[in-house]
């Protein structure tokens, strides 16, 4: 009988996997079921980065293995953004690595710098896959809480009254997924510094900075922050560039060359033609961002609508690309509302649980999804 590996025994199949089996069934069932559950954007990239992808296909070194660091005009253009989006300086040579999406660059951070029994400071609640990778490396995942009432922010001295001995590092993700705060400068300085103090390796995972957000931030924005930080970005919900995996992380040269050791060795470089059609999204300037939060403005106030046809509580301040929502008092619980109405309106959205047990009271729709759609989901209540 063939066994796998006992770190399987430490990981349960994602929970999108799971349900969305059930999903599938109740479709092939002939339900109309609307999915409001993944943050998939169903838009399209700019024409302009569709055009750059066919051009390159003709390019001479268009199908060869591709540079374990990207292309040079790549960095140059990573490098550019940072300046102009957040005033942070990278160095494109040492101190930025493109990567196949931002969720590969978790498990390449985590097996770049944690060892077996290195414990990882975890939000709670927060993207399902810093525990599972921290799992799958054989550190100890150690949550640390994160409340409405503190506008989902770490309670740092909270923090500071535990054993933090073993602790190398910690993920942050502002603007956060999946409750939509925003975070702010004063909360990345006191993180640096709590980092720096304890000889923590700090990552903020910053995919959302430009939906419904008038403020981006860098967690690099901070004086020093190199010295401790990686933060890891994407193309994906920025650029409608999901499917294409792109995506990046920046810091200092001794932390960039260390990730750079385990992803060489975990893939061949990144296909030139994405490359190529990443330089030309990230060309594409603010009108960008403004055209595209035109339509997730509308269809957030939409959102806004059927979280009051369920008598759900939410924050008009959030970002991102989702509304997080809290559910009736008179609710068992998230999973059994998200159930029920999944059965009884053919709607589906997650249960907070996914992200944690501070999710309990929660629920978190997707913004992917067209208004006609979310229209005809308002008209079934």
């Amino acid at each position: 009988m063939i066994l796998t590996a006992n770190r399987l025994n430490s990981v349960q199949e994602y929970y999108f996997s799971r349900k969305l089996k059930e999903v599938r069934q109740l479709v092939q069932e002939g339900k109309p079921i609307v999915n409001m559950g993944i943050g998939s954007p169903d838009l399209a990239p700019s024409d302009k980065v569709i055009l750059a992808i066919q051009k390159a296909l003709f390019d001479e070194k268009a199908h060869e293995y591709q540079n374990y660091q990207g292309l040079p005009e790549l960095r140059e253009e990573m490098a550019n953004f940072y300046k102009e989006q957040f005033d942070v300086e990278l160095n494109p040579t040492t101190e930025i690595l493109p990567l196949m999406g931002s969720k590969e660059g978790i498990m390449h951070i985590s097996m770049a710098f944690l060892n077996e029994g290195d414990e990882v400071l975890v939000p709670n609640p927060g993207y399902p896959t810093y525990e599972s990778v921290s799992n799958l490396v054989g550190a100890k995942t150690v949550f640390y809480d994160l409340k409405e009432e503190n506008d989902w922010e770490p309670d740092l001295d909270a923090l500071e009254s535990r054993d933090l001995s073993k602790v190398r590092m910690m993920w942050v993700s502002y603007p956060h997924m999946p409750t939509g705060a925003k975070g702010s400068l004063p909360l990345f300085e006191k993180l640096v510094a709590f980092a720096l103090k304890h000889d923590i390796l700090l990552v903020n995972d910053n995919p959302y900075s430009f939906v419904l957000n008038d403020n981006p931030m860098s967690i690099l924005q901070v004086e020093g922050a190199k010295e401790t930080v990686l933060e890891l970005n994407s193309l994906s919900k920025t650029f409608n560039m999901a499917g294409w995996r792109v995506g990046m992380v920046s810091g200092s040269q001794k932390l960039i060359e260390a990730v750079l050791k385990v992803k060489s060795n975990m893939d061949s470089g990144m296909f030139y033609g994405i490359q190529k059609g990443a330089v030309a999204a990230l060309q594409l300037g603010g009108n960008w961002f403004s055209e595209q939060n035109k339509i997730y403005e509308k269809r957030r106030k939409l959102i806004f609508e059927l979280a009051d046809k369920l008598s759900c509580s939410y924050d008009k301040q959030s970002v991102g690309l989702f509304v997080w929502a809290k559910i009736p008092d008179s609710e068992p619980s998230a999973e059994q509302f998200v159930d029920k109405i999944l059965i009884e309106n053919h709607l589906f959205v997650v249960p907070g649980t996914v992200f944690g047990s501070n999710g309990e009271q929660y629920i978190r729709f997707s913004l992917c999804v067209n208004e006609e759609k979310i229209k005809e989901v308002l008209n079934r209540f």
